[in-house]
């Protein structure tokens, strides 16, 4: 049974599923938006969101957190405080939004979007 288990394991151990989220998530960030399967989309969801909410006041212990969670990516904890948290600064929240596509043909996976609204 499935009872309080919040999170997808994409087939993979714990070391190697905290990399493969944190890689979707540096993505997401560099590029604003990403294709992929819905599940992922809905996995690096609420890890971006608290990130960007992070982002809101710089300050520098705010900063290291953030370059902590997104393993030491200079470029863009740069860019999440300098051109992400601005834009929501008065937004309680919300800041991804999750756009349905067909489905893949290969493997009848759900795909999506996830980008910044």
């Amino acid at each position: 049974m499935k009872h309080h288990k919040s999170f997808r394991k994409f087939g993979r151990e714990k070391n190697g599923r905290k990399a493969f989220v944190r890689g979707l998530i540096i993505n997401l960030v560099r590029h604003g938006r990403i294709e992929t399967t819905l599940a992922r989309a809905k996995e690096i969801r609420p890890f971006v969101e608290k990130l960007v909410t992070l982002a809101k006041s710089d300050t520098v212990a705010r900063r290291r957190l953030v370059t902590s969670r997104i393993i030491n990516q200079e470029d863009e904890t740069i860019k999440l405080f300098k051109e992400l948290a601005p834009k929501y600064k008065e937004v309680a929240g919300g800041y991804t939004r999750i756009i349905k596509l067909p489905n893949r043909l290969s493997d009848g996976a759900e795909k999506a979007i996830i980008e910044f609204v």
